[in-house]
This record gives C-alpha cells, sequence and structure tokens, in this order.
C-alpha cells in the first residue's frame, strides 16, 4: 500500500482551515493544520510534508515571510498560496517568494484539490526523473540542480527555489536556442493559472541578478525581444536586453 501523503493546512480562519483539513482527508491525506505563521514556520522546518497549502494573510508572520523563511532553512516542499489578494503582481510576488501555485479567494473546493493533486503529481515526476545532469556551469557560475544550491562567479552562495532550477534546466538543455515565454510556462508550470507572460520575465531578471556580473548588460542570459530566452554558457552580447 502506497505511504499516506502529508499535508500541512496553514490559515487562520479556523472554520475554512476545518473543511479544508475535512477535503484533504476525504480524498486520503494525512493533514495538520495550524492557525499562524510562527508556528507553520516552526513545524515546517521540524518536519517532513508533501504539500504546504499556505494563507497569505495571517497573523504576525506573513504567508510570504513564512515561505521565505522555509526556502532559507533549505525546505524545498512545495507551497501552494491561498489569499484573496489576486492582482498579476500580487501572484508575481508569490511565485518569487518560493510558492509554487497560487489561488485566489474564494475558490472552489474542487479546483484546489485539482490543483494540489497537480502539484503532487509534478514533485513525484521530479523525484523519479533520472537526471542526466547534476551540475550547470557556465561563466563562473555553479548551480547544483539536485540540491538547489548554487555558487555564483563572485563567491556568492545562493537558495534556489524549484521555478528557478527548472527554467535553469531547460534554458540549459538547449543552450544557445531561443525558448519562447509561452514554452517555458508550459514546460516549468504546467496546468498552473497564471496572469501572463510576465512571471518569466520577472524569474528571468532575478537569474540575471544571481549569475550576471552586470545583470543590466547581461552576456549569458538573453531576451530575443517578442519572443523570449536563451541562455550561453559562453559569455555574449546581449542585443535585445
Amino acid at each position: 500500500m502506497a505511504e499516506q501523503q502529508r499535508i500541512l493546512v496553514v490559515e487562520d480562519d479556523r472554520n475554512l482551515a476545518a473543511g479544508l483539513e475535512d477535503a484533504f482527508a476525504g480524498e486520503g491525506f494525512l493533514t495538520d493544520v495550524c492557525h499562524n505563521g510562527s508556528d507553520a514556520l516552526e513545524r515546517i522546518v521540524e518536519n517532513e510534508f508533501d504539500l504546504i497549502v499556505l494563507d497569505v494573510m495571517l497573523p504576525g508572520m506573513s504567508g510570504m515571510e513564512v515561505c521565505q523563511g522555509a526556502r532559507k532553512a533549505g525546505v524545498e516542499t512545495p507551497v501552494l498560496f491561498l489569499t484573496v489578494k489576486g492582482s498579476p503582481q500580487d501572484r508575481i510576488d508569490g511565485m518569487m517568494s518560493g510558492a509554487d501555485d497560487y489561488l485566489t479567494k474564494p475558490f472552489q473546493l474542487e479546483e484546489l484539490l485539482l490543483r494540489a493533486r497537480a502539484i503532487l503529481r509534478r514533485w513525484e515526476w521530479r523525484g523519479n526523473e533520472t537526471q542526466s545532469v547534476s551540475n550547470i556551469v557556465f561563466g563562473g557560475n555553479e548551480v547544483d540542480v539536485l540540491r538547489y544550491e548554487a555558487t555564483s562567479w563572485d563567491g556568492r552562495r545562493h537558495s534556489l527555489t524549484e521555478k528557478e532550477i527548472e527554467i535553469l534546466k531547460v534554458l540549459a538543455d538547449q543552450e544557445g536556442n531561443v525558448i519562447s515565454r509561452d514554452d517555458l510556462l508550459e514546460t516549468v508550470w504546467g496546468d498552473e493559472v497564471f496572469p501572463s507572460t510576465r512571471t518569466v520575465d520577472n524569474f528571468i531578471l532575478r537569474l540575471r541578478k544571481r549569475f550576471e556580473p552586470n545583470p543590466q548588460s547581461p552576456v549569458h542570459f538573453h531576451s530575443v525581444r517578442g519572443v523570449g530566452y536563451r541562455l550561453t554558457f559562453t559569455p555574449q552580447p546581449n542585443e535585445d536586453a
């Protein structure tokens, strides 16, 4: 019999939290619940979960601060944000803090369950995937794709999010070729719902800040106006940057 997957629900609305706990339990998940950010971060760091369903607006420590704290502590568990804030910038901020998906309140319970299962399937696939390349090296940067860690050209060490690693893998697999924004969204985010290809642009800006000597004049992460991006291991001028 397959081991039950464990989900942590972090929601300060106790009625909603109880409803989510019942819904996940009804789908066969082991479900833990807590109601504030500090307790959530402690549980996340000290326990192993398969998925964290995390409200953004929590008393004390916000959901984004919890997610950022977990990522800094080396926790890679996928995070699904729940929030009443649904603007494109709010969604982008959520993803940049290390979340894997973002669902706006009010939501249909069926959609939440579908998104949760999609995230878990993707992580299971990734865990079973045979990694042909464990390191990506370019321009004095070295990325450990298995450990979600990197050392940049200037000696700084970085903890990377799942999305950052997946984008790097896609670009590195097609080194020198242009990958469209739509293809990056489809490959990295799959069936998740996001506002626009601006999400990709923000992640590329973040990678440039980590790995380019001069992010304003990138020589590795190249933009091709109106199309997408390409990665070159050897430094090259970027005409469309």
